[in-house]
């Protein structure tokens, strides 16, 4: 207690630099802890299902045509049911598949319109592998019932409450046709889950082929809860006897295919992904370096005040207290300061709510409230033990003859070293965030094979055909649009899958990206090169043409000799049998997807005379008046539709949402390490000066100039920071070139970004050091001397 009130009494003594201390802790603890809760978040996905260990998510891998093995997470419907079946050890399985994503819109009874995200069709067994707490109705008979489904609570108090949902009719607007029956209500999903939904409706609504199929049709997410004990190495033997059983083998093997399905760990289906694994290593680089600067500046401001309490220390000592006391007293103080940086760093978090949710995408509160929080403690307490007991045993071996003498202590070896890491962390992330940002601007910049600086785009999804095509003919006739076309899939995201044969044959020639059907001057409306033969004959009700990507032609050269050109040619392609369809066209490459997700298939188009589910609008000039008056037109043709009018530049913006957040989180990073490396530069600078004051005058009084004596300090600080930032920068080139693997193209890592960046870090450096030691270069040498 007593220690307590001597660290509180001695608080905001000017000499201590407690508040300085405080401050920056606290901000780098901020920043740190936000950082490593991410962290924590992202590796406890699916933790909350009971017995987690024992569930898997079935994948499926193998090869066609003797070609390269692939791999898929999705497998067909006949799987799961059957490994439960068939396959000791498998105490339940499940399988879903999607309908619907984000932002689904839904027409309810009363005629309102809300929004659910995902819509999965589920069967019954669901929650025996995956359980959700049940709040109403019974999931194992209201999955069994086709057109019934059961709800988020979420959803169901946005409609009206839980005991109020039962039996509601919910119409959604991608499909006007279906209608489900709410039959019960869930426990919210939570966010830490790789599989969220809103609405889960019957399976039993699928075609029964679907369901039941064994090879293709590859949509289901099939999992499976192992017996206690049981492991998936032990059931291979199994599954291959199921396999046997239900798909000829031998003719698997004539058509140079195979297949094989295999388990993987729940637990690893979001954190083990290769792109979580590489975000999780970049946030534990960023966040070290931000509190490993935190926790040396402080130590170094303790240490900076050496000299002045060399003999307070030593009259605790002549008065009786041991070197332990004095560092009981120390770990007292650095106690206190920490749990005020503790609550200073709370209140920063949550002033800073909206920039946290916008670049983690998750809240504060659950980030520091997850399984993480334990974590966070040990991190706190780790920062307490190095930052009170550095400093503590340097002042427990303060001797007691420092009360008769005047102290000359001042450690400027351990105050140089902490400034060596403090540089050298501040030197890391400036560079790197030179090269993220190159990357991303790189990425924003980057030409995807077509045009997209004028175009918008709205999805008419839940418009019938004849509300569509007075839609295309009205949009089209506004003077500030220049053309109208339409198309399923919009190329800024994968593309689902089909496989191209030739007429005659039961030969898989490859899989290719299927962007379905396009209306009318769609290459042009894009400017799509084309590369040989025509566009779609318009105009014509069942049309029998395709397009391929230039691509397509290059991979076809393995199973055809085309060599008369591929335009006239027939080729058959899964989902769209029985009929073969003539090639009247090809086209460039382009790009579907994005730089770090990149469908690297060839692609096909196929025509509709019908406008397609997203309507695609060229402005001839991308102004807020055009924009908004293609938004009063489209409002007043769809009265009653969800109005989402997005200009495509943004949609590409947000594809790199995630490169955007990790460079804001660097940015924020390096900010924050530059300023508490300041702040321990400052407090070493005026330090030094101080302790120096009478050196300074002498040398001045034997004539040194204003400009010798900044040279002094400049070049006993240089010294140390120049190594540092060059450390610094080279150890931040391989950090860059592991962020960059994920990216299909990337700007090279060039000499001069490290460069600028160490060069940024030494020029503030020097002027920061300037700064604090002009007014103490200038000082009268007679005013310093008069004591002597």
């Amino acid at each position: 207690m007593r220690n307590l009130n001597i660290a509180l009494r001695s608080l905001f003594k000017k000499e201590r630099h407690n508040m300085t201390k405080i401050l920056s802790l606290s901000v780098g603890l901020a920043v740190a802890l936000i950082l490593i809760a991410k962290i924590c978040f992202e590796r406890s996905f699916d933790s909350f299902y009971p017995d987690v260990e024992r569930v898997y998510r079935l994948v499926e891998h193998g090869s066609k045509n003797g070609g390269d093995p692939f791999e898929s997470s999705q497998t067909p419907g006949a799987v799961a049911p059957a490994m439960k079946e068939e396959v000791p050890g498998i105490e339940a399985a499940t399988r879903l598949t999607y309908v619907t994503g984000e932002g689904t819109r839904i027409t309810a009874g009363d005629k309102r319109r809300y929004s659910a995200d995902n819509v999965l069709m589920a069967d019954s067994c669901l929650f025996d592998v995956l359980p959700r707490p049940v709040l109403s109705g019974d999931p194992k008979k209201v999955l069994a019932r086709p057109g019934y489904a059961m709800i988020s609570r979420s959803l169901a108090e946005r409609l009206g409450g839980i005991d109020r949902v039962e039996g509601e009719v919910l119409v959604p607007d991608d499909a006007p046709g279906s209608r489900w029956i709410v039959g019960g209500v869930f426990e919210d999903v939570p966010e830490n889950s790789h599989l969220r939904y809103d609405i889960l409706v019957s399976l039993e609504g699928m075609a029964e082929w679907s369901r039941n199929n064994w090879v293709g049709n590859d949509r289901y997410l099939g999992y499976v809860r192992l017996a206690p004990g049981v492991t998936p190495e032990g059931l291979d033997p199994a599954i291959r006897r199921m396999i046997d059983k239900h798909i000829d083998s031998e003719e698997m093997r004539k058509a140079g295919a195979s297949l094989l399905f295999s388990m993987k760990p729940l637990r690893e289906m979001h954190a083990g992904t290769s792109d979580v694994r590489n975000m999780l290593v970049m946030l534990t680089i960023l966040a070290s370096a931000l509190l490993f600067t935190a926790m040396m500046n402080y130590i170094l401001i303790a240490l900076s005040s050496l000299a002045g309490r060399s003999k307070e220390i030593a009259l605790h000592k002549s008065y009786g207290a041991s070197g332990s006391d004095v560092l009981r007293l120390t770990m007292t103080e650095t106690l206190l300061h920490m749990v005020v940086s503790m609550v200073l760093a709370i209140v920063l978090i949550f002033l800073c709510r909206g920039l946290i949710e916008d670049l983690l995408g998750v809240s504060p509160e659950t980030l520091l409230l997850s399984e993480g929080a334990v974590v966070l403690l040990g991190v706190c307490a780790a920062v307490f033990l190095v930052t009170g007991l550095v400093p503590g045993i340097l002042f427990a071996r303060i001797p007691v003859t420092s009360a008769f003498r005047r102290s000359r202590e001042s450690r400027r070896i351990w105050k140089l070293s902490l400034l060596f890491l403090q540089f050298a962390a501040a030197g890391l992330l400036v560079s790197l965030l030179i090269a993220i940002g190159r990357q991303h601007r790189f990425m924003l910049d980057s030409d995807p094979g077509y045009s997209f600086d004028r175009l918008a785009f709205c999805p008419v999804s839940g418009q019938d055909s004849a509300a569509r095509v007075r839609i295309v003919e009205e949009i089209g006739k506004l003077p500030e649009v220049e053309r109208v076309s339409s198309c399923s899939c919009l190329p800024l995201h994968g593309m689902a899958g089909n496989l191209i044969m030739l007429p005659g044959s039961d030969w898989e020639c490859f899989n290719v990206a299927d962007q379905y059907a396009v209306g009318g001057g769609f290459l042009d409306l894009m400017e799509i090169p084309l590369v040989d033969g025509r566009f779609f004959t318009e105009d014509v009700s069942g049309s029998t043409e395709i397009m391929v990507s230039r691509s397509f032609v290059e991979r076809m050269k393995d199973f055809a000799d085309w060599t008369d050109g591929p335009v006239g040619k027939m080729i058959s392609i899964t989902e769209h049998e029985p009929c073969d369809y003539t090639i009247c066209g090809v086209y460039e490459n382009y790009r579907i997807g994005s730089l770090n997700g990149m469908d690297p298939r060839p692609s096909v188009l196929f025509y509709d005379s019908k406008p397609s589910p997203m309507l695609l609008i060229k402005l001839r000039a991308v102004t807020a008046r055009a924009v908004d008056r293609v938004r009063e037109k489209l409002q007043e043709l769809m009265p009653d539709g969800d109005l989402q009018l997005t200009l495509y530049s943004a949609a590409m913006a947000n594809l790199y949402g995630d490169s955007r957040k990790f460079r804001d989180q660097v940015l924020i990073g390096g900010i924050v390490t530059l300023l508490i490396s300041l702040i321990g530069l400052i407090g070493y600078t005026d330090d030094e000066t101080g302790r120096r004051r009478k050196e300074l005058a002498v040398r001045k009084v034997h004539g040194a100039t204003l400009r010798e004596i900044l040279c002094i300090f400049l070049s006993d600080i240089l010294r140390v920071a120049l190594p540092a930032v060059v450390l610094g920068c080279a150890v931040s080139f391989f950090v860059s070139e592991f962020w960059m693997r994920q990216f299909a193209e990337k700007v090279p890592l060039s000499l001069w970004i490290f460069v600028a960046g160490g060069a940024g870090v030494g020029l503030v450096v020097t002027a920061c050091v300037i700064y604090r030691t002009w007014k103490a270069a200038g000082e009268d040498p007679v005013r310093n001397l008069k004591s002597e």
